[in-house]
């Protein structure tokens, strides 16, 4: 999926109208810079609600006669290849990419964009046909992770939760033997 803008204009008008519900816009006078100032913990995106993305997305592929191809799989296949795209850019840069990407060329920044639109949009897609309601669904995860990684244990450390868990039971364990 490259856009969900079109070329015959037949969808501008009615982007234009959840651009403006959702209080932002595409044009590319409006488009934020990359502030490299900023932690990538201070960064924020501009406004968007899911809704209004599903609801752009839909129109673009129901008026396009598109909704008898998006199966789960052929979504999921999709958004996988997406992802292969977005790699791609990252491809045989090792760690010179930093935080902010600022290394990238203008031309590798647009892709950066759009690869990340598109795994954003098949994403969405994917979640609105097997009817997962991703913002509870995303709320709900973030509990479980905070659960497995409890920050006393795991603050500056990488190693998977299953480590934690059992150096935890085993110093707990230890604990109560004393």
């Amino acid at each position: 999926m490259d856009s969900i803008d079109t070329t015959d204009g037949s969808c501008d008008a009615k982007n234009a109208n959840v651009e403006r519900v959702a209080g932002y816009s595409s044009s590319k006078e409006s488009k934020r810079s990359v502030n490299n100032s900023l932690t990538a913990d201070e960064f924020q995106f501009s406004p968007l609600d899911l809704n209004d993305l599903r609801r752009l997305q839909t129109s673009f592929v129901v008026e396009r006669d598109w909704t008898q191809y998006h199966t789960p799989r052929n979504l999921l296949c999709a958004l996988v290849g997406e992802v292969g795209e977005l790699a791609e850019i990252f491809q045989w840069k090792g760690e010179q990419v930093t935080i902010g990407a600022s290394q990238l060329t203008s031309k590798e920044r647009a892709n950066l964009n759009d690869e990340l639109s598109d795994v954003l949009l098949y994403l969405v897609r994917l979640a609105q046909v097997c009817k997962v309601d991703l913002s509870e669904a995303v709320k709900a995860k973030i509990e479980k992770n905070s659960k497995k990684y409890p920050a006393d244990l795991v603050r500056g450390k990488w190693a998977k939760y299953t480590e934690y868990k059992e150096k935890h039971t085993v110093s707990t364990e230890e604990n109560q033997d004393k």
